[in-house]
């Protein structure tokens, strides 16, 4: 049941009725400081990154969910599965135009889409090159609502969320298949950013122009 005023504090319901477009909400977590987790895994609740004022990029997308839901948007998160285990998960929305997503990371390539793409898994696609980088190499894509967790609470609990990460490694994957060259002319590519550019993000992708910011 999507809860409603009352469940929340003031700064709560204020900050969902000023987040009422994916845009407002991209552009939100997009401000907040990264969530390096320097004392230790996180998995925070919408409650608790509104108190935190931080986020990583599940932490991102489920307070995404919880704060669209107030608008009408169902709850659906996108995981990207890579081949180093360290998966990037986004929230997804879909309007007239195709779908988008809405998301927070150390590297802006991995940030929200328009909603332009006429599938998830063009959506999916669209996260391939910004995904390369020392480790990095997207392989498969799997989508889930939040409401499959039944009354788990994602929203308020001041718990570690470990629920929803091991519901999303364990729902199907799609899998992405790639060229070793075409990885190989990415990685280098990063590799020479970096070795130039050793603070800062690429943003130099093919699919810059459908970037939520």
């Amino acid at each position: 049941m999507i809860p409603d005023q009352k469940r929340f504090t003031a700064v709560e319901w204020k900050l969902i009725q000023r987040l009422n477009t994916p845009l407002k909400v991209q552009r939100y977590f997009s401000s907040l400081p990264y969530n390096w987790e320097k004392e230790g895994a996180t998995a925070r609740s919408f409650r608790e990154v509104v108190k935190r004022n931080e986020a990583h990029c599940l932490e991102a997308a489920v307070s995404a969910a919880v704060t669209l839901e107030q608008h009408g948007y169902p709850p659906l998160l996108l995981d990207l599965e890579s081949q180093d285990l360290l998966d990037h998960v986004v929230y997804v929305f879909k309007e007239a135009s195709g779908w988008g997503s809405i998301a927070r990371s150390r590297d802006r390539g991995l940030h929200g889409r328009k909603p332009v793409y006429r599938s998830l898994r063009e959506l999916a696609l669209s996260y391939f090159d910004p995904f390369v980088d020392f480790t990095g190499r997207l392989k498969g894509y799997g989508v889930t609502s939040l409401y499959e967790l039944g009354n788990y609470d994602l929203r308020f609990s001041p718990r570690k969320m470990t629920k929803i990460e091991t519901h999303l490694r364990a729902i199907p994957h799609t899998a992405i298949t790639s060229s070793d060259a075409r990885y190989e002319k990415l990685l280098t590519r990063f590799r020479q950013y970096k070795k130039r550019y050793p603070d800062r993000s690429p943003s130099y992708y093919d699919t810059r122009s459908t970037w939520m910011m």
